[in-house]
């Protein structure tokens, strides 16, 4: 299994993202660029410039016609996909750290960081109403005064969000009222990184306390748990196969006082039900920031603390693949 290495940043990854149809790969770092890239070959399409500040979250909507970033400038921006030209910018009091279209690629939802007096917001903009660019007001802004979002994610049809915290908490928020409709706290560290099953059904948390769980989008339920020995910085679930992917490794400012055996900077393939580890695919020189799925489950991508993207094409041998129980 030959990786596709993508070196298009200066800089550590910080999320990376397929489009619906997975040709197109997003990827956004802490050197201000988004880069955009054919999945197949790993031919650069273009980058989205505007951001002065780290990247922190990349999303696409559902039909590949606007990009979102969010930035420690203060500031999330949308970009026509094609052209690069900037259609939105939406001006925050603190960093963006977690951001997303929702399921009809109208509503915009984006976190912003406790820090400098501010207490962290999340804010609902439509992107359909110039008004509410051009006057920088969101239809909807929730409070969470107590802790700060580090990742958020839509739950299904666009009805409510679900976001982790620093505390290792998750929360429902709904995308009508803003009201809080359940809370899970499952973690003991802080949430680094959720994602979703192709039908949005199920979600996946990645989190500093080495393990990563299996939670029912709605109710919030508990179902499965992958344990590690090292931070999960990311978790991504198989479109269609049992398989969830874990990354992470040692912290980033660790990093140079081992070796990258000890590291264990690998990608981790755990399967689903049996919450058994079956494989591991090693590459990186240092963590892994970001995980994702083709949609069509034939690779997947990561990319790492070395500023490289690895799209990684499966061999026939991990299809034939079974499990013996």
């Amino acid at each position: 299994m030959r990786p596709i290495l993508l070196q298009g940043h200066e800089r550590s990854i910080t999320q990376i993202k397929y489009n619906r149809e997975g040709d197109l790969v997003f990827s956004c770092a802490k050197d201000t660029v988004v880069n955009a890239w054919y999945s197949l070959n790993g031919e650069r399409l273009g980058t989205y410039i505007g951001h002065t500040g780290a990247v922190w979250c990349v999303d696409v909507d559902w039909d590949t016609k606007h990009v979102l970033a969010g930035s420690a400038d203060n500031s999330c921006r949308v970009w026509d996909c094609e052209t690069g030209k900037q259609m939105a910018l939406f001006k925050t009091s603190s960093a963006v750290r977690t951001g997303g279209f929702d399921f009809s690629g109208n509503i915009v939802m984006f976190t912003t960081d406790k820090q400098m007096g501010y207490s962290c917001f999340v804010s609902f903009f439509d992107i359909r109403d110039p008004a509410q660019i051009t006057n920088n007001e969101p239809y909807m802004k929730v409070a969470v005064n107590d802790s700060k979002i580090t990742s958020a994610v839509w739950g299904p049809l666009g009805e409510f969000v679900i976001a982790g915290l620093e505390t290792g908490e998750l929360l429902q928020f709904s995308a009508k009222s803003g009201e809080i409709i359940s809370k899970a706290k499952e973690h003991t560290k802080q949430i680094n990184d959720i994602q979703t099953s192709l039908d949005l059904t199920m979600f996946i948390t990645a989190s500093k306390d080495n393990t990563a769980k299996l939670f029912d989008s709605t109710t919030l339920d508990h179902l499965k748990t992958f344990r590690t020995e090292r931070p999960v910085n990311s978790a991504a679930i198989s479109p269609n196969a049992e398989h969830v992917v874990l990354g992470g490794g040692q912290e980033a400012m660790d990093v140079t006082t081992t070796s990258t055996r000890i590291g264990k900077f690998e990608a981790r393939f755990f399967h689903l039900s049996f919450e058994e580890e079956f494989g591991r695919v090693k590459g990186h020189f240092g963590p892994i920031n970001s995980l994702t799925y083709h949609p069509d489950g034939k690779s997947y991508s990561s990319g790492g603390e070395d500023g490289y993207v690895r799209i990684h094409h499966f061999d026939p041998q991990y299809f034939e693949f079974e499990m013996e129980f």
